[in-house]
């Protein structure tokens, strides 16, 4: 999409987003009928990554994960363009810490955090909420998107209530600056995303699947000794969702190699595990093929 393009989308957008979600809502019900039915997207991607991941469970099962999700995509594609005109007070109430004593403790005792999540849920509406919960400096770590005016316009809307977004490319520097000033952040990173293929350095077995994932958080917590914390993101009914802090690693100087990605991979495996529906299964997550046995 050219500027012509994207100007046109971010005008029509500006003006239906000002409608109550209520109302933006059945916008979603329409979306779904194409998304699931006519013309469909990437149902066999999202069919086959299903199978792969539950051969325990029945067509049937699959069937009514798949539906559900393609509901729950519907609402995720009205609630990232409410961003354009979703307020503070409507981001603290839909979006709710559950609870804050783990987050203040490591900002009193003057520490930076990795904070790490999946695709789970709703990602978008924790960047406008985040910072309202914590006196940490709030950063998310992001690949940028291909089309510079969709990517600008996305970073804007994230970063709207002091949110701080950092490209991978810039992420040392950011942290460099943050400690040399004295200010103690929390490096947010969605950890579930596919390396390029010729940047793929670790396999873990994940859904059922040889699975290649980035190290990069692993990494950044070790080289500054950062706490770990996982990012349980739950949605409890259309509009609303729950952020529950998770502390991994109160330490990750000379933990054992991989141990902290094999850690918050697991746990993301099992949130997926309980609430499937709430996952991104219309990513080409598993698009490469190990070709070997070694780690």
């Amino acid at each position: 999409m050219g500027a012509v393009g994207f100007y046109l989308f971010y005008v029509l957008n500006w003006i239906v987003t000002l409608l109550p979600l209520r109302i933006l809502y059945l916008f979603s019900d329409i979306l779904f009928l194409f998304l699931y039915y006519f013309p469909g997207y990437r149902r066999k991607i999202v069919a086959t990554n299903l199978k792969n991941a539950f051969p325990q469970k029945t067509k049937k099962e699959l069937a009514r994960i798949e539906k559900k999700f393609y509901h729950h995509l519907s609402d995720q594609f009205i609630e990232i363009f409410k961003l354009t005109h979703l307020s503070k007070n409507q981001a603290f109430k839909r979006f709710m810490l559950t609870d804050t004593n783990l987050l203040n403790r490591l900002f009193s005792e003057d520490r930076d955090v990795v904070a790490v999540l999946g695709h789970y849920a709703n990602w978008e509406w924790l960047s406008v909420s985040l910072p309202f919960f914590t006196n940490l400096k709030t950063v998310s770590i992001y690949k940028p998107l291909k089309n510079k005016y969709f990517d600008k316009y996305m970073t804007n809307m994230r970063s709207k209530y002091g949110f701080v977004m950092t490209p991978m490319s810039n992420v040392l520097r950011e942290i460099i600056n943050n400690r040399k000033k004295n200010i103690r952040s929390m490096y947010a990173v969605i950890t579930d995303q596919t390396p390029p293929e010729g940047d793929i350095k670790f396999w873990i077995n994940f859904l059922n699947q040889d699975t290649p994932v980035y190290l990069g958080a692993e990494k950044i917590a070790e080289k500054y000794d950062m706490a770990v914390v996982f990012f349980n993101v739950q949605k409890i009914k259309r509009g609303y969702y729950t952020l529950t802090p998770e502390l991994l690693f109160e330490h990750s100087k000379g933990l054992p190699e991989h141990l902290i990605t094999e850690t918050h991979v697991r746990r993301l495996e099992q949130i997926i595990c309980m609430k499937p529906e709430y996952w991104m299964w219309s990513h080409r997550r598993w698009k490469y093929k190990r070709e070997h046995s070694d780690g």
